[in-house]
């Protein structure tokens, strides 16, 4: 467990270890980050610091490495659980791990893994500006959230680039496209990422209509842009999911009319070769009394003529725009 003790707007007070005197301040608020890997005892020390006992089932969903976005009020807190980018995704793609939020007046806990960004990038920036810190617990859940938010919005630039990667692999048409399990896998990752933004602007409006929080006008206009921020991600997965099947069916696209194409031009060719074939097999049956036979040029004007017979079938396939 970490304690931070904010007074006055100024972070005075920054601890680490078990404490067993702790208390509010009367100017400030109190921020109490529990590791989620070795907090099991968390409750207990916000009922001893607090009176107030929290809810079994939302101990659990503390502790739920799965658990979608969400919030939840009681009578003498209030709950969010908003999930932010996983530092240990494997193979480059996206992964999340949700964090718990309880409001208790001028007590804010979060139970959290040991490895979120998000909450070491809020902790730095405290420590590098002590005498800015959040008046309200409130205000820090705020940079908490939009810190995680702006995770999700670094995922822009590399989900273009993969688009684009994808685009000029499916267009080409001269080699034969493998790679659809990782494609699948691109589109399953998008779904997943669509469905994690819009619980998350569920959650956070929510929050917004029924918390009993001190929100003044100016947090109130961040949170406005935090849900926006959290809006234009998913436009972009959106857009970027939306260009990826388009792509999928140019590809399919491309690949059936360079098929057309190639049955085409084997189709001419078999139009043409089928009445010199029939020719050839004229020729071919050596009757004794053909009198073209007997003329020491004959050859020469039966291949003449069918030549002339192949020239006129493409020029008639030409006239008709087959060719």
């Amino acid at each position: 467990m970490e304690l931070f003790v904010f007074h006055n707007g100024k972070l005075s007070v920054e601890e680490t270890g078990q404490f067993q005197e702790l208390a509010i301040p009367k100017s400030g608020f109190l921020w109490l980050d529990f590791h989620r890997e070795e907090a099991a005892a968390w409750p207990e020390i916000v009922k001893q610091l607090t009176g107030v006992e929290i809810f079994e089932n939302h101990v659990r969903d503390s502790f739920n490495s799965m658990h979608p976005s969400f919030s939840d009020f009681t009578e003498n807190y209030e709950m969010i659980i908003f999930p932010s980018l996983s530092p240990n995704a494997s193979n480059g793609g996206i992964s999340t791990q949700p964090s718990a939020f309880f409001l208790l007046g001028q007590l804010l806990v979060t139970v959290r893994l040991s490895d979120t960004p998000a909450v070491h990038m809020v902790r730095k920036r405290l420590k590098q500006k002590s005498d800015h810190a959040p008046r309200k617990p409130a205000e820090l859940l705020y940079l908490i959230l939009n810190e995680m938010v702006e995770g999700f919005l670094a995922l822009r630039k590399p989900l273009a680039e993969q688009s684009r990667a994808w685009e000029e692999e499916l267009l080409e048409t001269k080699k034969v496209f493998q790679d659809w399990s990782l494609l699948q896998n691109h589109r399953k990752q998008l779904g997943a990422l669509e469905s994690i933004c819009e619980e998350q602007e569920d959650c956070i409006s929510i929050w917004r209509e029924r918390t009993g929080a001190a929100v003044s006008g100016h947090l109130e206009v961040r949170f406005n842009d935090l849900l926006e921020h959290i809006r234009r991600v998913l436009s972009h997965v959106q857009k970027t999911r939306f260009q990826v099947d388009s792509l999928v069916q140019l590809h399919y696209s491309a690949v059936t009319h360079r098929t057309n194409e190639i049955m085409r031009v084997l189709t001419v060719v078999a139009a043409v070769f089928l009445p010199l074939s029939l020719l050839a097999g004229i020729f071919g049956m050596n009757f004794e009394h053909m009198g073209i036979f007997h003329y020491s040029s004959g050859h020469i004007i039966v291949l003449g003529g069918m030549a002339c017979l192949a020239g006129l079938l493409l020029w008639i396939f030409r006239l008709k725009e087959w060719i």
